[in-house]
């Protein structure tokens, strides 16, 4: 893999809404599409096109709204050197404590107005620590296992015992 800066962020540039799906698939919303996996979801979450008027209080108060959010600070800085910006607009770096609250505030806050200025938020799964990740994979495996064993039960309570069917010749 290149080691560039640019090859590293290309996961945050906003992808171009897919215009070619079959019209009984396509939804009411354009959607661009994309495939996360569970190593590229992330707790962090990258919100760029903040419109550049101090506007981190607002921003945390609407994040606060999906669950605890961590921490919320501004990189614009640190940005600006790996990836070309928005003119005029922060870049904000936004932990939470729980993944499903990170999913529900990308998916409902993704591509709409802010103070006058689109949101774009990606996961940034490059900023979690080696302890972050070992316990989404684990808390990935519990849910699949979970999920495992309440479709063996399911399917279990819905065979029914050919003995109890009569046999009619």
């Amino acid at each position: 893999m290149d080691s560039t800066p640019s090859s590293s962020t290309e996961h945050h540039k906003r992808l171009e809404y897919c215009t070619t799906r079959l019209p009984y698939r396509q939804g009411r919303e354009l959607k661009a599409v994309k495939v996360y996996t569970v190593a590229s979801e992330s707790k962090h979450l990258l919100v760029f096109g903040v419109p550049k008027i101090q506007l981190q209080g607002n921003l945390k108060n609407k994040l606060q709204q999906f669950g605890k959010l961590l921490s919320c600070i501004c990189i614009t800085q640190e940005m600006v050197k790996k990836i070309e910006l928005e003119a005029f607009t922060d870049v904000f770096a936004v932990k939470f404590d729980r993944l499903e609250v990170a999913r529900r505030a990308k998916r409902q806050m993704d591509a709409k107005q802010f103070f006058g200025g689109i949101l774009h938020i990606s996961y940034a799964p490059e900023r979690e620590t080696l302890q972050e990740l070992r316990e989404k994979l684990t808390q990935r495996r519990s849910e699949v296992s979970y999920r495992l064993s309440r479709n063996l039960i399911e399917s279990k309570e819905k065979v029914v015992p050919c003995d109890t069917f009569k046999r009619v010749y």
